[in-house]
């Protein structure tokens, strides 16, 4: 039996605490399926007494209590232990230089609203964009809105999906893949041209 199966046999016998559970833990150790999860559960809706807005409502509680935990975890790293790591032997062999935990800090601070938005519906990063939002201090408040926000659409965009294909569910998760992998390398193509453009102007005004 794959991890897998023995997900979905945890969430066909505990129903909504299942899916709450098994959320938290993947918005801490991303490696779980949350998406073949989110659309079994909604599959289930057609079959037993689950419905669509308790699993999504279960499904964000637990995505909201994982991305706290990994917030804390942000908010516990110092900038000065990073930059001494960078600085060591550690740097050398990444190519990260001490003065990137500066410019990060101040890049998050600037596009955080949008970066824990957006990153909350895109696979791998949905869970991982809590720890710098917990580095760069931003707001508890502000943080659990946005991750509420970003966290409610993609739970109920899987769990409609699953809905609608019923048994067929599982036949969704090939496209999910194909969605992951384009919206990281989006993600990474944004990045890098918002810092090549950055460069560009610094040139210009320092040629």
């Amino acid at each position: 039996m794959s991890m897998q199966d023995v997900l979905l046999a945890l969430v066909d016998s505990c129903g909504y605490w299942g899916i709450f559970l098994l959320i938290l833990i993947e918005n801490v150790f991303p490696p779980i399926p949350s998406e073949a999860v989110l659309l079994f559960g909604g599959a289930l809706t057609v079959s037993s007494t689950l419905n669509i807005p308790g699993v999504v409502a279960a499904a964000t509680a637990g995505s909201l209590a994982g991305a706290v935990v990994l917030y804390a975890l942000g908010r516990c790293l110092q900038a000065a232990r990073l930059k001494a790591l960078f600085a060591g032997r550690f740097g050398r062999i990444l190519h990260l230089k001490p003065e990137y935990v500066d410019r990060a800090e101040k890049w998050f601070q600037r596009y955080q609203g949008w970066a824990v938005l957006l990153c909350r519906c895109v696979p791998l990063l949905r869970s991982i964009i809590s720890i710098p939002a917990g580095f760069a201090k931003m707001g508890l408040p502000s943080f659990l809105l946005l991750t509420l926000i970003g966290s409610t659409v993609w739970n109920a965009v899987l769990v409609e999906i699953g809905a609608m294909l019923g048994t067929a569910w599982d036949t969704a998760l090939p496209y999910l893949d194909q969605y992951t992998v384009w919206a990281v390398v989006a993600v990474v193509v944004l990045a890098v041209s918002f810092v090549i453009v950055k460069m560009v102007k610094r040139r210009k005004k320092n040629p």
